[in-house]
């Protein structure tokens, strides 16, 4: 036997197996290096959104909410999904820092419960709480959560601190669960929890940009916020549009994104800032915008006119407080034009809606009625909008065209039901999306 040569095979097998191993981890080295590349080129779509305000104040609704050492469970549904996300707080309102001691994002299974396994902490800068500035938003690091369309996400924080919730987006399209004492961001289900309609805080929620992914915002008020439709049930317009976009293969991965706020108006504060005041935080700012459908306007008209029963529950004011901020045709056609020619500066096409009817609402008028056909006309036939949509020709009665079709209508003459929402999806070009022609 060759004991020498029997050592040079086992040297050169030794050789050979490190130059193997090696090559394997100049390999694994070479794709991490462009994985960590690939990650720091993400380009980020916002994949829900909504409009934060102060709280509103109106009469028959809840006080302020005051938190302190609770765990606030909100209930978001992305319209197109990813691999990776990110969310987005606001204390926009506040006057001091907000401390969010804990949070958490999950996919939902029911209620306050998570699915199994699925818990993430969130984390900024990688620590797990922080303070977030008064006035500022906080974007949390990147989370690996793989997340399908139309999936419910539940997105946890703990509030350590006495905090009014100043940053609130009142109309939640599902329950808000808040449970205490303590930080509970990490259990499946929150124990004995009280449900609520609103989000606190939280603004939105970023995905990493699948192929051709972009994003369209639906900016408005009430009617746009899906006040009329059953809570819960995701039956407003922007919902219902977001789903015949899913079946629609050319239109796929494009977000709608809702940023209605009832009450708002375009000229004047008083239910959040005004449209004109809000529309670079709401619109402008938002990651993969490319369009925005603006339905707004139809609070400016009806305020001024706002019967006094209306303002108050058993007792009648003296005098309406929103009197004397009447609004005209004209100036409602040049907060338009404002808005228009601020999102063409960001390469952002804008669609115009037509103002839906109101007769028989609380604040109906003959003079505001005149406003609103005069908009309207405006809009059909300016061209000053990319495209338009005509809301108001898909609910109208077309025997009494200032009232709705009865069946379109919630109860008040004022907001949709769920059925109105879908014929106003339903009116919606998809074709012209996407950068498609009128």
């Amino acid at each position: 036997m060759n004991l020498s040569l029997e050592s040079d095979k086992a040297k050169m097998r030794s050789h050979t197996s490190r130059i193997v191993l090696i090559v394997c981890a100049a390999a694994a080295l070479v794709m991490n290096l462009r994985a960590e590349k690939q990650k720091s080129k993400e380009q980020w779509i916002t994949s829900w959104s909504t409009a934060v305000h102060t709280p509103l104040t109106f009469p028959g609704l809840p006080p302020t909410p005051i938190f302190y050492n609770q765990t606030i469970r909100m209930i978001v549904r992305p319209t197109i999904g990813g691999q990776r996300l990110r969310v987005r707080f606001s204390n926009a309102y506040g006057t001091s820092a907000l401390t969010i001691g804990a949070a958490s994002i999950a996919l939902t299974d029911h209620g306050s419960m998570i699915s199994p396994d699925s818990n993430h902490p969130l984390t900024f800068g990688g620590a797990t709480s922080i303070k977030v500035p008064a006035g500022a938003p906080m974007l949390s690091d990147p989370v690996d959560l793989k997340v399908t369309p139309f999936a419910e996400l539940s997105i946890s924080i703990y509030v350590p601190d006495h905090t009014p919730a100043t940053t609130t987006h009142f109309w939640a399209q599902h329950d808000t669960y808040i449970a205490g004492p303590g930080d509970a961001t990490e259990k499946s289900e929150l124990e004995n929890a009280t449900a609520a309609t609103s989000w606190y805080w939280l603004s939105d929620l970023e995905v990493a940009s699948p192929d051709r992914a972009a994003a369209l915002v639906t900016f408005g008020d009430s009617i746009t916020d899906g006040v009329g439709a059953k809570h819960g049930e995701y039956g407003d317009w922007p919902d219902q549009l977001a789903r015949r976009l899913a079946d629609t293969k050319e239109s796929q991965n494009l977000a709608i994104l809702n940023e209605g706020i009832g009450g708002n108006r375009i000229w004047h504060d008083g239910a959040g800032v005004s449209a004109l005041a809000r529309f670079d935080r709401d619109v402008l700012a938002l990651p993969g915008v490319t369009e925005v459908l603006i339905l707004e306007g139809i609070n400016d008209i009806g305020w001024p006119h706002m019967k006094p029963r209306a303002l108050k529950d058993g007792v009648a004011p003296p005098s309406n407080p929103f009197a004397f901020e009447t609004v005209s045709s004209k100036e409602l056609i040049l907060g338009y034009e404002q808005l228009i020619e601020r999102a063409h500066q960001h390469g952002i096409r804008v669609f115009g809606a037509t103002l839906t009817p109101y007769e028989g609402a609380d604040y109906f008028s003959q003079d505001g009625e005149v406003v609103r056909q005069e908009v309207n006309e405006w809009i059909r036939r300016s061209g000053a909008f990319d495209g338009v949509v005509d809301f108001d020709l898909a609910v109208r009665d077309p025997a009494h065209p200032s009232r709705f079709r009865e069946e379109y209508q919630s109860g008040d003459q004022l907001h949709p039901s769920t059925a109105g929402y879908k014929a106003m999806a339903a009116s919606v070009d998809l074709a012209t999306l996407r950068g498609g022609s009128r």
